[in-house]
């Protein structure tokens, strides 16, 4: 890849971790973004999603969920709003169908239209980030995309691209900073079967104030319950001199206790870390066992000596 001025520097995992700390890295991803247009579609998109964007001004972004009836994760997006009457939904590669045809399930008597979108995504990661998306190309819109521990900023767009200033960063150093956020992804994290306090998502996407939304049920009985449900998810940690591979368990006592979801080297803590979905009897920081396993193959007999000492932590892996 090259800038406006010439070759764009193209820095190692250790270089990007460093600017992720003192400046800015960036990475093209893709993604798919829904345009919403119409009289009503903000008011619209207010009645389906978990997030209250009655009062998102024009320009700016929030993040949301679309749930089912039953209240599982359908998507986890962030709703920009360029205009007025127009709406963007942005989501994870792969998912703008998925959105589509959930937002089309309860279009009724509404003025608004649905159109998905072939734009992509430039991530910029570190504390000068929100300056520099200053930069962008006047046809891209900046998303709000800090995670928690990390300033950043999203650049969506069908002509997005990193700043003339900004060096490419290792996609192996962005997929480590996630993790060690503790931020989800769809397909990994959030599955179909996935609920919003089990991924660590109420507190940034749902509001328990605005009108009814579908999936709302589940979701406020469970906040008014304290939120215990049965798994959660955890940071991890392993002890071993390579990446572990996937599909993974963690064991406690010879029993399994959860499952691995994303890995990662982290420069930071020379060591592998992960995602994992943790039963709630697992209270951090906990060491426990964590067995690979061959994709398709029963899981080990629980005598089975094999495996890397993990240990569970609590998101952000590094403390914020």
């Amino acid at each position: 890849m090259t800038s406006e001025d010439g070759p764009r520097q193209r820095l190692s995992i250790t270089e990007t971790y460093d600017a992720f700390a003192r400046g800015v890295a960036g990475t093209v991803t893709g993604c798919d973004v829904v345009r919403a247009t119409g009289r009503d579609a903000l008011s619209y998109l207010q009645s389906q999603c978990t997030q209250d964007l009655a009062s998102l001004a024009v320009g700016s972004s929030a993040e949301s969920l679309l749930l089912s009836p039953q209240g599982r994760i359908d998507a986890y997006v962030r709703v920009a709003r360029p205009g007025a009457e127009e709406a963007l939904v942005v989501v994870a590669a792969g998912y703008g169908e998925v959105v589509v045809a959930r937002l089309k399930r309860f279009r009724l008597r509404v003025q608004v239209e649905l159109e998905q979108l072939d734009w992509q995504c430039v991530q910029l990661r570190g504390p000068g980030a929100a300056e520099l998306a200053e930069e962008r190309a006047p046809d891209t819109v900046a998303l709000a995309a800090s995670w928690p521990g990390a300033a950043g900023v999203d650049l969506v767009g069908a002509g997005a691209r990193l700043p003339a200033s900004v060096a490419e960063g290792d996609p192996a150093a962005f997929e480590a900073l996630r993790i060690e956020s503790g931020q989800p992804a769809l397909g990994t994290e959030i599955t179909e079967r996935s609920i919003a306090h089990e991924v660590g998502l109420t507190e940034r996407t749902v509001s328990f104030t605005k009108g009814c939304f579908p999936g709302q049920e589940l979701v406020a009985r469970i906040d008014a319950r304290g939120a215990n449900v049965p798994r959660r998810l955890r940071g991890v940690v392993v002890a071993a001199e390579e990446v572990v591979r996937l599909p993974a368990e963690l064991r406690l006592d010879g029993r399994t206790v959860g499952e691995l979801t994303s890995v990662a080297w982290s420069p930071r803590l020379a060591a592998s870390v992960g995602l994992a979905s943790v039963r709630r009897e697992v209270v951090p920081p906990a060491m426990l066992t964590l067995v690979p396993l061959e994709p398709g193959a029963p899981s080990p007999d629980a005598s089975w000596s094999g495996g890397y000492p993990a240990e569970v932590r609590e998101l952000p892996i590094t403390g914020g």
